[in-house]
């Protein structure tokens, strides 16, 4: 079961530092107000109805220093944690210190958000997804995020700070976990009409399960030859599914919508509007707006003989 409230339950050494600096801020802030109101409760019971003004002070070198002090002292804590939180935080590559253009040589994922889905592209396995970001625990990626069409947010509460994706820039973040688990992911920029179905999930595995993961992944499902499933492979090429998806090993190439190449093992559908199940894909299928209204993908209006056929396909892609 995620958090309640999951900006109190970090799971990496990022978040861990983002909710020490709030923590830490939200009690600071506390003591001023509880002493500053302290100090008004007190003048007001103590100076109620009074006939005659208190005693008037007309200055203090040793009061006026404390009163400097102080809050000399609060900035300098939290400017000292704050620098603490950028240098856990920050993901640039080393060569934006000297003033060069970074490569993508040191990038371990690239996430592109689109209206409204995520892709995944992960830098040494070649190994393309959607909406679901698989990593190995106690290991720090580097992420290059971007856009395809307008600004979105990137935002992991229990592993990451926040990030825009804008179009035509890149920005950096780490990915960190450390255990297992999975965990929720938002676009937290305002991106249109879905922006609130535009979520993904990190999944951290042990590093052996990551391995494991990762060499499934790179297997490509073996088209099948008869039945449903056939006719449904055939049916998917003739139709404008593969004028916009790719998947492994076919002559589908596109990347305008998601990656299907192992649709079927995944957790979610239309960037979690629903949970993954055959019925789930053919509900999809038959009338993709009624469930996500505004999406990139059209009603086709299929017949029942070509959702079942596309949906005994799609299953195979496992």
């Amino acid at each position: 079961m995620p958090s309640t409230f999951p900006v109190f339950d970090p799971a990496s050494p990022q978040a861990e530092s983002i909710r020490d600096l709030f923590v830490q801020v939200l009690f600071i802030s506390a003591a001023i107000f509880a002493i500053v109101s302290g100090l008004i409760c007190i003048a007001l019971v103590k100076f109620r109805e009074s006939e005659t003004l208190p005693a008037q002070d007309f200055g203090s070198h040793k009061k006026e220093i404390a009163w400097i002090l102080g809050p000399v002292i609060v900035v300098i804590w939290i400017a000292a944690i704050s620098i603490k939180l950028v240098l856990t935080v920050n993901a640039l590559p080393p060569q934006y210190a000297k003033g060069e253009s970074a490569s993508d040589n040191d990038v371990d994922i690239f996430i592109t958000g689109h209206q409204w889905w995520w892709e995944v592209d992960y830098a040494d396995s070649g190994i393309v997804s959607a909406n679901e970001i698989h990593i190995p625990t106690g290991k720090k990626l580097r992420v290059k995020l971007q856009s395809h069409d307008v600004i979105h947010s990137f935002w992991v509460p229990q592993l990451s700070r926040k990030m825009d994706a804008i179009p035509g820039h890149s920005n950096y973040i780490w990915l960190e976990a450390n255990s297992p688990g999975v965990y929720q992911g938002r676009c937290a920029e305002y991106c249109g009409t879905q922006h609130a179905w535009m979520n993904f999930q990190v999944i951290a595995h042990d590093p052996a399960d990551f391995a494991s993961w990762q060499q499934k992944e790179q297997k490509v499902a073996p088209t099948p030859t008869t039945g449903q499933a056939a006719a449904g492979a055939e049916l998917f090429m003739k139709l404008t599914c593969s004028q916009c998806h790719a998947i492994e090993g076919t002559d589908a190439k596109e990347d305008f919508a998601p990656n299907l190449t192992h649709l079927a093992s995944r957790r979610e559908l239309a960037a979690g509007a629903i949970a993954y199940s055959p019925e789930n894909l053919r509900t999809w299928l038959a009338n993709p707006q009624a469930i996500k209204p505004g999406c990139k993908m059209p009603n086709f209006k299929l017949s029942d003989e070509h959702l079942d056929q596309l949906v005994a396909y799609l299953e195979t892609l496992r």
